[in-house]
């Protein structure tokens, strides 16, 4: 029965140096060290053992089921880590790099880009202020007095009595006519807040393109030839748009700027991009700038609105909810 034992456990140390895989080793468990596995079963047969080779018996198949489970575990960890590094992507040092995926440039970004490189060639540099601003900037320079609606809070994003959101890019204006004397020709790109319902073509937070011109002579003709060849650069030949009479504190007369776009069913409908006009003799006095002398014009448009014409965006939500899907696009 000893020498039983021995052979048992010298079959085990053999049959394990001739598996190759995981499989194999599996199946050396069973054979072996499973339930009815030999290794299992030899333990079994101590009991049929003479009572005085018992002891023997006893110490011989433990130490040979010990040296065979420690050989299955040691090479159970050798052939794991060889599947683990088998199964590892391959890399070859020869062939060309895996390019990465690279970033661009946010629609919006691209839209106020090419509004400014339109501009620059029309000869506007251009201004920046803060988002932050105070009423005189906000309100009071741009003729707009205590008792007009706009400054009701609940129309603004106040911070203190005197401190708020700007409400629109016409505070740059006032910021450079402040620093700069005629002649003025600049525009003004920026962020603008406005606790509006959000839709479809409305946002708490939005874009502004702001154009303010201040020389001698300047008339509502040079406004609507700028708006013209802008508007036809920006969009091709084929636009249609129209301005159609309105009213703003700070410009007299005034007007809308609409294009046409086309609706889903098929039909088109006019849809206001901007406001515009000649700056009202106020604002100039408020700034220190002869009114008398000089005369001026200013707009200011949508930029989220521009390129939803432009790229035939129906939701201004779009622009704001980052789905790569959507972005990937432009």
């Amino acid at each position: 029965m000893l020498e039983q034992f021995e052979k048992i456990g010298k079959e085990a140390i053999s049959d394990l140096k001739q598996v190759r895989d995981l499989k194999g080793l599996e199946e050396f468990r069973i054979k072996y060290l499973g339930r009815k596995g030999l290794v299992t079963q030899m333990l079994s047969e101590i009991g049929k053992v003479p009572k005085e080779q018992r002891a023997s018996a006893g110490q011989l198949a433990n130490k040979v089921k010990k040296e065979v489970s420690a050989a299955f575990e040691q090479f159970k960890s050798k052939l794991s880590a060889a599947e683990k590094q088998k199964s590892k992507e391959l890399i070859d040092v020869t062939l060309p790099g895996i390019r990465p995926q690279i970033g661009k440039m946010h629609v919006i970004t691209q839209t106020i880009n090419e509004l400014l490189e339109i501009f620059g060639r029309m000869g506007f540099s251009v201004a920046y202020g803060p988002e932050v601003e105070d009423e005189w900037h906000n309100f009071i320079a741009l003729n707009i007095p205590p008792e007009h609606p706009a400054r009701d809070p609940l129309d603004n994003f106040y911070i203190d009595d005197n401190t708020l959101l700007r409400t629109q890019t016409s505070t740059i204006q006032i910021r450079v006519m402040e620093k700069q004397k005629p002649p003025i020709r600049v525009v003004a790109p920026g962020r603008v807040y406005r606790p509006d319902t959000v839709d479809a073509t409305h946002m708490y937070m939005f874009y502004q393109l702001e154009a303010l011109v201040v020389d001698e002579g300047v008339s509502m003709v040079d406004m609507k030839t700028t708006i013209n060849q802008f508007i036809h650069t920006f969009f091709g030949p084929e636009i249609k748009w129209r301005l159609r009479p309105s009213f703003f504190p700070f410009t007299e007369p005034s007007a809308e700027v609409d294009l046409l776009w086309e609706t889903k069913d098929g039909g088109s409908e006019w849809m206001e991009v901007g406001g515009c006009g000649m700056v009202d003799p106020n604002v100039f006095d408020a700034v220190g700038i002869d009114s008398e002398k000089y005369t001026g014009w200013a707009f200011g448009f949508g930029i989220e609105r521009l390129a939803m014409r432009k790229y035939k965006i129906n939701d201004i939500r779009l622009l704001f909810e980052n789905d790569l899907r959507f972005l990937k696009q432009f």
